[in-house]
């Protein structure tokens, strides 16, 4: 080859790379701030009642198990519509359906404050289930029509930081209005709580509708070059991937996998969001406003270790060890927080530990799928995995509430998920290297 050759082709491979890291920084900014926000507002008003509860139990007369109960529901309607939500959106459109599941999710949101007996507030949480379900998988989906497999582990971090900061800002901000709303208007600050939680989830499902763009195609933002070069990555892992039939999606024991590994975040993730607020409590600390501002302490830790660990495994190109060493560190945290029950500070610091592990784990999980599979496999399989992972939702609500009405502790409860989180991280290492490290 000669020297002007060289040179040319040289200078053409710059400005590919220079047009390719223009455009995925574009995107980024387009999608990732406003997705995550998104996200914070579907937790948020996910596990609100966990703090909710230290008003609502006394105000209501409800026991621990209805309450774990109520709040476990909510993943039963979740998961039985999860999978056909997800289908619908690969039907009709990532926009209009996100934007359905966000106002009406808002809606009943709200409605909770209304609630007086426990058959009201077991179907208000069933409902909301229902509404919510498809929000997750699908934006996922939505992000694998816009970036490559080589960058997803980044991409999902930034959308899914939104989960810890719902709780690190959340949390402070629920305390204070059970706090300082609490018998305003003549109303209590459990019921004050649901509906301004409410309301910035309806306002995003409307700008969802007017914000994002439903394809590459009619993406106004882009510049024609810079479509075709997305054109060209995400069609290039589409060729290497395999599963174009639905049946895929429930076959493939790599879908189970990626389920059972969010199945064990999520142990430890709600066990966290629904039940430290009465840890807390029974360590000594009664006001509502510290016990808030107490629960941010993990969360904040946690949104540091999802952009650590969805930079560095798309650095790396490496998913196994990224999995399952945060997962071994919040086995061990959920193990040592059965032991701590009698100290504040410790009960927060070993919690801290646990939800950052969980946290650091939780994008990479989420960029596996899509190396696997693709079309509308891709959409049942992602949904599928979510199903079987919300599994741990109604264990770590509906279980400890149980566990504590009959033995009044939730020690056993946190160990046996502890000892599930351990068995996570073992299925990450056996994981095939070859498919899943893209």
């Amino acid at each position: 080859m000669s020297t002007s050759s060289l040179k040319a082709s040289t200078g053409e491979l710059e400005h590919d790379t220079q047009t390719g890291r223009s455009l995925y920084r574009k995107l980024t900014l387009r999608f990732a701030p406003f997705l995550c926000l998104c996200f914070f507002a579907a937790f948020l008003d996910r596990v609100n009642v966990g703090i909710a509860k230290l008003q609502m139990l006394d105000s209501l007369g409800f026991s621990e198990t209805v309450y774990g109960l109520g709040a476990g529901l909510f993943f039963v309607g979740y998961i039985l519509f999860e999978v056909p939500s997800n289908l619908i959106l690969d039907k009709v459109g990532a926009r209009f359906w996100i934007a359905r599941i966000m106002v009406t999710w808002g809606i009943l949101s709200g409605l909770t404050m209304f609630v007086k007996t426990p058959g009201q507030f077991y179907t208000v949480r069933f409902l909301l289930g229902l509404a919510e379900a498809g929000f997750l998988p699908g934006a996922l989906l939505y992000l694998t029509y816009w970036f490559p497999d080589a960058r997803r582990g980044r991409i999902v971090a930034l959308f899914m930081v939104g989960l810890p900061m719902s709780s690190l800002l959340g949390a402070p901000l629920s305390g204070w209005i059970l706090s300082y709303f609490n018998g305003v208007h003549g109303l209590q600050g459990w019921q004050w709580l649901f509906f301004l939680e409410a309301l910035p989830s309806v306002v995003l499902g409307i700008l969802v509708y007017i914000f994002l763009p439903g394809n590459y195609d009619n993406a106004r933002f882009l510049t024609s070059a810079e479509i075709a070069r997305l054109k060209r990555d995400i069609g290039t892992d589409q060729e290497e991937k395999k599963g174009h039939q639905l049946g895929q999606a429930f076959k493939d024991p790599k879908v189970w996998a990626v389920g059972y590994l969010d199945l064990c975040i999520l142990l430890c993730f709600y066990s966290i969001s629904f039940w430290m607020p009465t840890m807390l409590r029974e360590a000594g600390v009664r006001s509502t406003g510290e016990i808030g501002a107490l629960m941010a302490i993990p969360n904040a830790l946690a949104v540091a270790m999802v952009l650590v660990t969805g930079i560095s495994s798309d650095r790396f190109r490496e998913r196994r060890w990224h999995v399952a060493v945060p997962l071994l560190c919040s086995a061990l945290g959920l193990i040592a927080s059965a032991f701590c029950s009698g100290s504040a500070f410790a009960t927060v610091l070993v919690l801290s530990i646990a939800n950052a592990g969980a946290a650091a784990a939780m994008p990479v999980v989420w960029s596996l799928p899509s190396t696997f599979l693709k079309g509308t496999a891709a959409a049942a399989g992602i949904a599928f995995a979510c199903s079987i992972a919300n599994l741990g939702g109604f264990a770590s609500t509906y279980f400890l509430g149980w566990m504590k009405d009959q033995t009044h502790s939730m020690s056993a409860g946190v160990i046996t998920f502890g000892v599930c989180l351990l068995a996570g991280c073992a299925l990450a290492l056996v994981m095939p290297k070859r498919i899943v490290n893209r």
